[in-house]
């Protein structure tokens, strides 16, 4: 993730931010230009924007953001539709006669939000359901309606099912827990799900299938079968050895999508810490160290790898000085990283054969081969 800046003011403001804290300047976020903007006018009006490469430009806010305030993202003047690009792709929220449910859909969108902004980054179609009837992206915010009813976060050709449930802290960290899990994020949820959704479109039926099988396995292998299978007896002892969880073992498509989440982490991460400016200059040539500043969009797998570990290895110190588990509960081994290689390959084809980066602070993440 980019830093951002009020364009009023010059403050650093955050992705998810709707008001400048210094100006109080009404703030959006553009997805043509991948920027936090800041703005003038009205709703009755509409919104010029004050970013420099929007030109004046006119905005309106999306209807999630002006009505349900569980979004900031703007609408071009010139396009009919009240919601965002972001918004349009939810087809079902909660029900917000119950209490807590909007704050739950916020965090929700909020994750959603994020996930199209890396998306958008790569490069990556998005084809909405709008577009593709049979398997489009669509996502469905589900509310388990009585004790019995179970709500399954998962993936169905296109529809991404997130259960509600996720997007509390404590529920979500109750589940963690009990099912023996070192990482479990909603970021994480929308990065996984999504995952499969890019099987189907950059890999399945293509000639990247069988180079997929030879690192992942055969993924004719009987779904139902398999997951009875990990449920009833779990992980092999050793998977650390050849996938980056416990729950990547249970399958070839789920080793994709936790190795494509993974990847999908690594590049944001990466990102936000380049443009902090993070370096690391220990005064002992034995630690850690980061002073490569490579933007994410023109670094190769090998310089991705190589930040990795020195950034992983002070967020985890920090943590522990602050007496918080460990961010980064990972350890990667080489056939992980070989898969995670993979995907980067993957992505750079599909950023190659989908579009050009853009220009500007909002250039595309294409990474290098």
């Amino acid at each position: 993730m980019k830093t951002f800046h009020c364009n009023r003011c010059g403050n650093v403001v955050f992705f998810e931010n709707t008001v400048c804290e210094r100006c109080q300047a009404t703030l959006g976020f553009i997805p043509a230009l991948s920027q936090i903007a800041a703005f003038e006018g009205d709703d009755e009006t509409g919104w010029r924007s004050l970013h420099p490469e929007a030109s004046g430009a006119m905005f309106r806010r999306c209807h999630n953001y002006r009505v349900e305030a569980v979004c900031n993202w703007m609408v071009p003047a010139e396009d009919s539709g009240p919601l965002c690009e972001a918004c349009q792709l939810t087809h079902t929220i909660p029900n917000l006669d119950v209490p807590d449910n909007r704050l739950l859909w916020y965090r929700l969108e909020t994750a959603k939000r994020r996930l199209l902004h890396t998306l958008l980054s790569l490069q990556l179609p998005v084809v909405s359901r709008d577009d593709d009837p049979d398997s489009g992206l669509q996502f469905d915010f589900l509310a388990a309606t009585g004790p019995h009813q179970a709500i399954m976060t998962g993936h169905d050709s296109g529809r991404i099912t997130i259960n509600l449930a996720e997007a509390d802290d404590a529920r979500r960290e109750q589940t963690r827990t009990q099912l023996g899990e070192a990482y479990r994020t909603l970021l994480g949820h929308f990065r996984h799900e999504v995952g499969h959704y890019y099987f189907s479109r950059l890999i399945a039926g293509t000639r990247r299938l069988e180079p997929f099988r030879k690192l992942f396995g055969d993924e004719r292998a009987d779904y139902a079968a398999a997951l009875q299978r990990h449920y009833a007896e779990g992980p092999p002892a050793n998977w650390q050895e050849s996938y980056i969880s416990g729950y990547a073992t249970m399958h070839p498509w789920e080793d994709w999508a936790e190795t494509w989440a993974h990847y999908l982490h690594m590049v944001d991460t990466l990102d936000t810490a380049v443009s902090c400016g993070l370096v690391l200059k220990p005064d002992s040539p034995d630690e850690p160290t980061l002073t490569d500043q490579t933007p994410v969009e023109d670094a190769t797998f090998r310089s991705l790898m190589n930040r990795w570990f020195p950034l992983t290895y002070v967020l985890n110190s920090l943590n522990r000085s602050l007496g918080v588990p460990d961010g980064y509960p990972f350890a990667l081994s080489p056939t992980v990283v070989a898969k995670l290689e993979f995907v980067h390959r993957v992505i750079d084809a599909a950023a190659r054969e989908h579009g050009a980066p853009a220009g500007g602070d909002g250039q595309a993440v294409r990474p290098a081969p």
